[in-house]
């Protein structure tokens, strides 16, 4: 059960997301539901084998972040002054284990829990 709370916009939200002192609603970003599942995938105790890396990339656009084509596979990712580096595999479309970690580190430095 969801505690209602008073975001920075003054919105009563049941899905707030609490960063230090400020206060992020996720209806302040276009996140959806799809969006939602994604993170709660991402910060589940098991971390799933069927996380889809474009899933990845979709959350972190809907939460302001950026996603920049590199040389080859590589891409970088920028939220909110972070950044992240990584390989998109191929041929699967499925994120590692050790991607999920990593973005999950990312989600937590800047705030962003499920």
């Amino acid at each position: 059960m969801h505690r209602s709370r008073v975001g920075k916009c003054g919105a009563r939200c049941p899905a707030l997301l609490i960063a230090g002192d400020s206060r992020l609603c996720w209806h302040r970003w276009s996140v959806n539901s799809k969006h939602r599942k994604t993170l709660r995938a991402i910060f589940a105790k098991l971390i799933s084998p069927a996380i889809i890396f474009s899933n990845i990339e979709s959350l972190i656009v809907a939460l302001g972040g950026e996603v920049i084509e590199r040389e080859g596979s590589r891409v970088k990712i920028l939220l909110r002054g972070e950044q992240w580096r990584c390989d998109r595999l191929y041929p699967g479309k499925d994120a590692r284990r050790y991607q999920v970690e990593e973005v999950r580190e990312l989600l937590e430095r800047v705030g962003v829990l499920p």
